[in-house]
């Protein structure tokens, strides 16, 4: 029988494994990172937004969404103009391309947790959560950048595998 130590790391693991899967379909579909993939998604429900409302509305930084815009905007899924008031605001839409996109796009897991878990009791909420941050602890990765999205990283960055 394994103890609790391993049986942990054996849950941490196919979390682990079925994010990088869910990684691997939407890339595999679209071509996009799931990140890219929550900003189109963003851009089409809100329409036209300031690239700094965008970055606190996935939860990252704003290098790291100007990263994300610099290569949805190469690929013509959406496009920046400057405010004509004050050219430091940036505005950004999701263009028809963008929107073709996301219809053949496949579901994120993290839309399916979110369902999963909003269904759960209040109490089991808290304990879930307070259990997720004291594992964030254990592995002192309190400082690491995340956003409330099921990512690894980008295209390129995929574990490799069979998990299809």
């Amino acid at each position: 029988m394994q103890d609790q130590t391993e049986t942990a790391l054996v849950a941490l693991r196919r979390i682990l494994k079925a994010t990088a899967g869910n990684v691997r379909t939407v890339a595999y579909n679209t071509g996009l990172t799931a990140s890219q993939l929550l900003v189109l998604q963003v851009l089409k429900s809100r329409g036209e937004t300031l690239t700094g409302d965008l970055a606190k509305a996935v939860d990252l930084k704003q290098a790291t969404i100007s990263i994300l815009l610099d290569k949805l905007q190469d690929r013509g899924l959406v496009e920046r103009q400057r405010g004509q008031s004050d050219r430091r605001r940036v505005w950004v839409k999701i263009t028809e391309e963008g929107a073709r996109t996301l219809q053949g796009a496949p579901d994120l897991l993290h839309q399916t947790f979110r369902a999963r878990f909003r269904d759960l009791a209040d109490w089991e909420q808290a304990s879930l959560v307070a259990s997720l941050l004291r594992v964030v602890s254990l592995l002192d990765a309190e400082e690491i950048e995340a956003s409330p999205l099921l990512d690894v990283g980008g295209i390129n960055d995929l574990p490799s595998g069979n998990s299809r």
